[in-house]
């Protein structure tokens, strides 16, 4: 099943233009970087955020659930649905989240 590009569309406008953002196809979906490292995503049942294994609460508290592919939880990762992610405040949250995670590190080349 493909992605849902106007979920993409959200996530990019969200983002911005920012120094280093990128974005590639992966996983069947779409995922944006900033300076190499993986921010967010669209698959084919919604929107992931990497928000980092300290923060996975945060996001958990604010309605996202851990993402999983297949039976395998990946640890750091928040997990939206569709309906969930049509809501402005947890998106602009956890772009938040993930972006200041990215920020910890190391420059990748």
């Amino acid at each position: 099943m493909a992605y849902d590009t106007t979920i993409a569309d959200t996530m990019q406008a969200d983002l911005g233009i920012l120094p280093g953002l990128s974005e590639k196809k992966m996983f069947g979906g779409i995922c944006f970087l900033l300076h190499g490292h993986m921010v967010c995503a669209v698959h084919s049942r919604g929107a992931m955020y990497r928000v980092g294994k300290d923060r996975l609460p945060d996001a958990l508290a604010l309605g996202a659930q851990p993402m999983s592919m297949g039976i395998r939880v990946m640890g750091g990762w928040a997990d939206l649905d569709p309906d969930t992610f049509q809501d402005g405040a947890i998106r602009e949250a956890l772009t938040g989240l993930a972006l200041a995670h990215v920020a910890t590190l190391s420059a990748k080349g």
